[in-house]
This record gives structure tokens, sequence and C-alpha cells, in this order.
């Protein structure tokens, strides 16, 4: 992901520092009430892991390492101009993710001992976003956006019961809320927009369902973050 930030930084500057003035493409975009799209993008898939109370001597389970694994997402953009700069957007979008995590142990022995534990997760977000774009220099602009969202992951193991199965899993819920902030740029060309977008969403809630297990109880709460970059193409 970081990648992908810093080239889209680098592109932009040298796009908007080049811009001389030229016939701008879809002149009228701006005067419709609603347009529509899809978007294709990748992600990275994190947890803010928050951890309780324990006593490093004398707890085995040392410490929990959350690894960010890469994913991929796709949408539907549903564009609505409240004025030529304003914009509601709902985007709905199928996000495939995953993380990874690591609980390191030291038993009584002193012996070191590490539990994985892959997190798969199948969202349908329902995202609901204000944008604010700059005015066109030429065929090109830039925006910010912002907003929250509604999360359904169809992956989600919240019913599965842990003595069911011989390894005990992470259960988290199947319902949660996030709160979305990014950036990005529009290119106007002669039959469509392009617009390159960096997200980021976070959980406003607990995702953590704890169920008396060795991995689950000195967890406090998990919420979900994601960095996302996107392609849009608008009509």
């Amino acid at each position: 992901m970081k990648y992908c930030i810093s080239l889209l930084l680098v592109f932009c500057s040298l796009f908007a520092v080049a811009q001389k003035p030229k016939v701008k493409n879809l002149q009228k975009f701006d005067q419709k009430i609603i347009h529509f799209g899809f978007a294709l993008g990748v992600n990275g898939g994190g947890f803010a892991l928050q951890r309780n109370a324990y006593n490093l001597r004398t707890d085995s389970l040392q410490s929990i390492n959350v690894v960010n694994q890469s994913g991929f997402n796709l949408g539907i953009v549903s564009d609505l101009h409240i004025t030529p700069l304003l914009n509601l957007r709902f985007l709905p979008t199928l996000v495939f993710g995953q993380r990874n995590m690591e609980f390191n142990f030291v038993n009584f022995q002193g012996i070191r001992y590490t539990e994985f534990r892959q997190i798969e997760s199948t969202y349908l977000d329902f995202p609901l976003l204000v944008k604010y774009r700059s005015k066109r220099v030429n065929n090109f602009a830039a925006y910010l956006i912002a907003g929250g969202k509604y999360s359904l992951d169809l992956a989600s193991n919240e019913r599965v019961k842990n003595v069911d199965i011989p390894e005990s899993i992470i259960k988290l819920k199947r319902n949660t809320y996030a709160a979305e902030v990014g950036v990005g740029t529009d290119f106007f060309l002669p039959y469509f927009k392009l617009g390159l977008e960096l997200k980021m969403s976070y959980s406003l809630d607990n995702a953590m369902i704890r169920d008396n297990t060795e991995l689950s109880n000195p967890i406090e709460e998990i919420r979900p973050k994601m960095f996302f970059f996107t392609i849009l193409f608008e009509g």
C-alpha cells in the first residue's frame, strides 16, 4: 500500500505542474444530477488490537502480533451532485480481505511456541460519503472524501462454537460500523472520468467476541481497519 500512496502523490504532483490550457473533456459532467460508475481496487487489512492487563512474568501468553494482508475489492458508484464541487456518494462494495494473528507463548518449562490464526473476511460494505472536489485545472481535479459505512461480513464465524472444533478460533461480529476518510484525483478523459483514490477505514465498535478460550480471553477489543487504493470509472 505504501508504494501505491507514493506513486499516486508523485504522479499527481507532476501532472498538476505540467498542466497547460487545453480543451476540457466532459464539460457538462458537473451539470448532471446523478452519475454512475464502477470501482476496482486493492486493500490492506489489519486490526487495532487492545490487550487486557497482564503480568509478563506469570502470563504464558507473551505477545500478540497482527500481520496485515492484502486483498481486493469491487464496487458500484452512485454519485449525487449537490453542487459542482460537492457530491454525496454511495458505493456498495464487495471486499475480500484477510488478517493473520500470531500468539507467542512461553510454557512453565520456559519453552517458547507460537499459535497462528488466519482470519478471512468477505465484506459487503455500504459506505455513504461526502466528496469535496477542487475546481478543475483543465482535465484534472483533486478531492477529499469522508463519511461512514455499515459492513456485513459474509464469512463471519460469529455463530461457530469453539467447543465443536479441534482448534479454537478468533470470533468476530458479523455486523460492524466504521468511519472512512480519504483523498483522490479525478482525470476527465474524452469518454469517462477516471479517479484514483486512497482511503482509510477504521471500525467504530469492538468486533471481538469473547467466548472464554485461551486466545480470546487476553484480548479486550479488536477494531478492524483497512487501507484502500481504488480506481474509479465514472460516466
